[in-house]
């Protein structure tokens, strides 16, 4: 596969894929525990500011990516709190860097990831939880051995959601780490990039057919696991 797409892409648009596939697995990778654990908190939780824990989450889904790109910059650029405790303490740099294009498509793509993640865990039933947490088991051990199997497809579908998110993010990436060939140009921001020339449209419809590809692909991925997994704890 990765042959013929070097025999059709070019030099170019091959950077734009290989680092879209870096950016969307990274930013699928490293957010998956943490939107587990929101999800879980919104799906089982009872605690003062729930909604607005709830609220934030999704504040993405509702801001123009643009605005969500430019709070980034704000809180995690150079200049920024977080980002000037990164990079003096850590050296991490953030801003215009693919790894600050890999928080961005996260950030994005978060609020869809618990969201898949919370409905699992809301169709599990709570009985189950608690016969096993009345036998001795720890709320952490019950979760594990108990609502974790349960929400495997529930947890498969949410990281594919996440993990397409990302592949099409564009404005808050554009935004916060701006469009750098071969550093933070990603699938969209090249498809842009090459509108914007003559003659640039063939490369462009390129890199479409290539995200239409990978994003088919994934999503038959998920399904054949999903479908495995749902059938390993039904015990088929």
């Amino acid at each position: 596969m990765w042959e013929t797409l070097t025999g059709i892409l070019g030099p170019a648009e091959w950077q734009a894929v290989r680092l879209s596939l870096r950016v969307s697995f990274w930013a699928t990778f490293l957010s998956l525990p943490f939107g587990i654990l929101v999800a879980y908190l919104l799906a089982r939780g009872n605690f003062p500011g729930k909604q607005l824990l709830n609220g934030v989450v999704h504040l993405p889904l509702i801001l123009p990516p643009v605005v969500t790109g430019y709070l980034l910059l704000l809180g995690f650029g150079r200049r920024g709190p977080i980002g000037g405790f990164l990079e003096t303490v850590f050296g991490i740099v953030l801003s215009f860097r693919w790894t600050g294009a890999a928080l961005a498509a996260a950030v994005m793509a978060f609020p869809l990831m618990v969201r898949a993640v919370r409905l699992a865990i809301e169709a599990v039933d709570p009985r189950l939880e608690q016969a096993a947490g009345t036998l001795g088991a720890s709320r952490i051990w019950v979760f594990v051995t108990v609502t974790l199997p349960l929400i495997l497809p529930g947890i498969i579908a949410g990281a594919v959601l996440a993990f397409a998110k990302a592949m099409g993010e564009f404005g808050a990436t554009i935004t916060f780490v701006s469009n750098i060939p071969g550093q933070t140009q990603t699938i969209p921001s090249a498809i842009y990039s090459f509108l914007q020339v003559p003659g640039g449209t063939e490369a462009a419809g390129r890199l479409v057919a290539v995200s239409v590809v990978i994003a088919m692909a994934a999503l038959l991925l998920s399904e054949i696991l999903a479908r495995r997994v749902a059938r390993r704890v039904a015990g088929t």
